[in-house]
């Protein structure tokens, strides 16, 4: 391309060039990379501060950054040079090492943007673990870190009996179990699977034999269903094992594990302290405790559990799409559908409601399954709780006005957040601002499920909440 007509372009030209550099960049791998001194400084205060300061740096013709890989330092200067980054630039490689070095000079757009690049390719999707794994072993971030939480929300939806041993180091574990212990976050792998993985890659840290015989010592819930028979070998250099496993088990809920599990299983590989497996025994005995969910955080709900329930149904509705919609024929009257998903334990759940084709009034909200009939609307009923598309708030003979905008138009998207903890609703409209709790509804009962009302021409959708 000829100079002149693209600035980016031709800056790119001076990207580790050496010769229209003035400075040698010697990175922490002893790759030497080229830049020069004045965009640097005029991009970057850190920069600035170390070319400019009066001191060595500002005569010699070469600075090192020993805590800097060469891949990162790259895509720092591709950003000072150009403004952006080409996405492409990032991969599984240099993403964790870019973001470091952005964090280091302070350029917190680059950051946002290799988070958000991130997200939105399949580097997160397909190589979490080992983001998760690179990150961690850096100099540690803030619990707050968006870059952070971002692959500890990933790799918690996915089951640690998919990963493979070695994507995902100890380090990285405990940084994923440390941010999800006694939080309601969404995580899918029960917690004697948390254990399985954790001594698992404990022993693989020691030797190959006990990597070996863990994995027979220590088989997955399937195979304790399926009656497997658990081979009794003997267990080498369990000291080292339980040294290894040292940082991850104050981070393991061994309450949520079933007793016979911890007598047969964990307690014989002496990896635990006897102290904690004590403890467990004395606290479920004490409490009586026994129906704690197996699984830390709040459930974790497919879409497919969102669908409209055809023996929970108005006689005149009819329900398609796999039962995602329902529709309201010619001449039906008011008439309810609740969903087959019911919410009887502790955490926060939201769902959205399409209205694909709106009908006058649409009620939307929560019901309890006790002696609601699916004939009659259900806000006039003691068991149903629902808002209006006229911004009306009604149960059984609780009646609350102009509650948020109204929204009659086809393709309204309202959003249901049920707080099972404090046993409270709200609602958004539109992805807009979420509106206040309904204090009004102060008798929620301790399970509920998903409910609509409304009458022909009315078509409505049903899904888990997707956050734009």
């Amino acid at each position: 391309m000829t100079r002149g007509y693209s600035l980016e372009q031709d800056l790119r030209l001076l990207i580790n060039n050496p010769k229209y550099s003035d400075i040698e960049i010697l990175c922490e791998d002893e790759k030497k990379l080229y830049g020069c001194r004045a965009i640097l400084a005029a991009r970057s205060e850190v920069f600035d501060r170390l070319l400019y300061n009066g001191m060595k740096e500002s005569y010699d013709n070469k600075i090192s950054f020993p805590k800097i890989n060469s891949a990162g330092m790259e895509i720092i200067l591709e950003y000072i040079y150009t403004g952006s980054i080409k996405e492409e630039s990032l991969t599984k490689d240099n993403a964790i090492e870019a973001f470091y070095a952005a964090d280091y000079f302070q350029l917190s757009d680059l950051q946002d943007f290799i988070t958000k690049t991130v997200k939105n390719t399949n580097l997160v999707k397909n190589y979490s673990p080992e983001l998760l794994s690179k990150i961690t072993e850096k100099t540690p971030l803030a619990k707050d870190n968006i870059f952070l939480n971002l692959l500890v929300e990933t790799v918690a939806i996915m089951s640690l009996n998919n990963i493979e041993f070695g994507r995902l180091s100890i380090t990285g574990l405990k940084c994923l179990l440390s941010i999800t212990h006694e939080k309601e976050m969404s995580f899918v792998t029960p917690e004697y699977e948390v254990f399985r993985y954790s001594a698992i890659l404990a022993a693989k840290q020691v030797s190959n034999d006990a990597f070996k015989t863990f994995l027979k010592r220590l088989p997955t819930l399937d195979q304790l269903e399926n009656s497997i028979q658990v081979e009794n070998e003997l267990i080498p250099d369990h000291q080292k094992i339980a040294k290894e496993l040292e940082p991850l088990v104050k981070f393991i809920d061994f309450k949520r594990i079933k007793g016979s599990i911890l007598v047969d299983l964990i307690e014989p590989l002496k990896i635990v302290p006897i102290e904690i497996i004590l403890n467990i025994y004395r606290q479920s005995i004490k409490s009586n405790n026994f129906n704690l969910s197996n699984t830390r955080g709040k459930p974790q709900i497919n879409e497919i559990d969102y669908v409209w329930d055809k023996s929970a149904c108005g006689s005149n509705f009819i329900i398609e799409d796999n039962g995602k919609i329902v529709c309201a024929p010619n001449d039906c009257s008011y008439q309810n559908v609740r969903a087959k998903i019911a919410f009887e334990s502790n955490g926060i759940f939201e769902w959205d409601v399409i209205i694909e084709k709106a009908c006058g009034n649409t009620w939307i909200g929560v019901c309890a399954s006790e002696n609601l009939n699916y004939e009659t609307f259900a806000g006039i009923q003691p068991t149903g709780w629902v808002l209006s598309s006229g911004s009306e708030l009604r149960n059984h003979n609780s009646y609350i006005v102009n509650y948020c905008p109204t929204f009659h138009e086809d393709g309204a998207k309202i959003t249901v957040h049920l707080d099972m903890n404090k046993r409270t609703c709200a609602f958004t409209i539109n992805d807009g601002k979420k509106y206040r709790e309904v204090s009004e509804w102060n008798n929620l009962p301790s399970k509920l499920y998903p409910v609509v009302s409304f009458r022909y021409p009315g078509r409505i959708r049903i899904q888990p909440h997707r956050k734009n």
